[in-house]
């Protein structure tokens, strides 16, 4: 079950809201079909960007199923299902409907800090209750814990459903400790845009990028010339996009990213509290940098 088709460059969706706060549905449809015909190799749905918390379920099945029927299996769909509570994790996978869903990304459980152990057998419950692939996220930034090296590679080693890691610890040598010793089949990819490629050369397999909402084409040349060894191509590529990066997390993320589509004219620059948009300088900079990368 190694093989997954979860390579290049990812792109972690928004969710688009209308000015009265409801889910804008054409939007998203039009975010959909931008990454279809931009390059994006996969999509990673109702993640951390999706502003999946504030979504209420019916909201989350609606946006799945909206996305899944858009795609229609022309890219795979990495599906977010992260929860602190192990259980719920648990009954999700067993009896949410997955059809056309080809992987789930889980994250570390998040508030409660688990110990290194309790994070085992977190994941471990959760790729016993399915046969889907399981990307696992390590994001300590947002959860509040690390998982180490030692317990990715681990979980690695003991399950042949968990078959890649989102990293996103931004640890470098941590990232590279996984890579070097990980079992053949299993994928390391990035989780931050900013070092996804210097991670590429070290071995990672690519991005779940939040750039790539608004920069797919661009973004994943980057991705693809890094992966073919390409790198005096690639590299001033990253270059270009190196402040673009730092704009759109400076606020926090998402606002950066719709902030640079509500530029491009692309959805609503509307965020649901407790997050809320970009500010104003912010703003100003980042269309500044629009105008010179378009």
């Amino acid at each position: 079950m190694r093989e997954t088709r979860l390579k290049g460059m990812g792109v972690a969706l928004i969710t688009p809201f209308k000015e009265d706060g409801s889910v804008d549905y054409d939007a998203l449809l039009r975010l959909v079909d931008y990454q279809l015909e931009n390059g994006t190799d996969f999509l990673c749905v109702l993640g951390t960007t999706a502003e999946t918390p504030t979504l209420t379920k019916e909201e989350k099945e609606k946006v799945k199923r909206t996305i899944i029927d858009r795609v229609d299996g022309r890219l795979p769909i990495l599906l977010g299902v992260g929860s602190n509570s192990t259980q719920a994790v648990v009954d999700s996978v067993k009896n949410d409907d997955m059809t056309g869903v080809d992987a789930l990304l889980v994250v570390v459980p998040y508030y409660n800090k688990p110990s290194q152990e309790g994070i085992y057998q977190h994941y471990k419950a959760v790729a016993e209750a399915t046969e889907l692939p399981i990307v696992l996220y390590n994001v300590p930034g947002r959860t509040g814990v690390n998982m180490t090296a030692e317990t990715t590679l681990r979980l690695a080693n003991d399950f042949e459903n968990i078959v890649a890691i989102k990293e996103a610890s931004g640890n470098i040598a941590q990232m590279d400790e996984i890579i070097k010793n990980k079992p053949e089949g299993f994928d390391v990819i990035s989780g931050d845009d900013g070092i996804t490629f210097p991670l590429i050369t070290l071995g990672a397999v690519g991005v779940i990028s939040v750039l790539g909402n608004a920069f797919p084409r661009e973004f994943s040349r980057m991705t693809q010339l890094a992966l073919e060894g390409d790198y005096a191509n690639a590299l001033p590529i990253h270059h270009k996009f190196a402040e673009m990066c730092n704009l759109l997390f400076v606020d926090g993320n998402p606002a950066g990213v719709k902030a640079m589509l509500g530029i491009m004219g692309m959805i609503e620059n509307k965020l649901r509290l407790p997050l809320v948009p970009a500010r104003q300088v912010t703003c100003e900079k980042l269309s500044a940098a629009w105008n010179e990368i378009k």
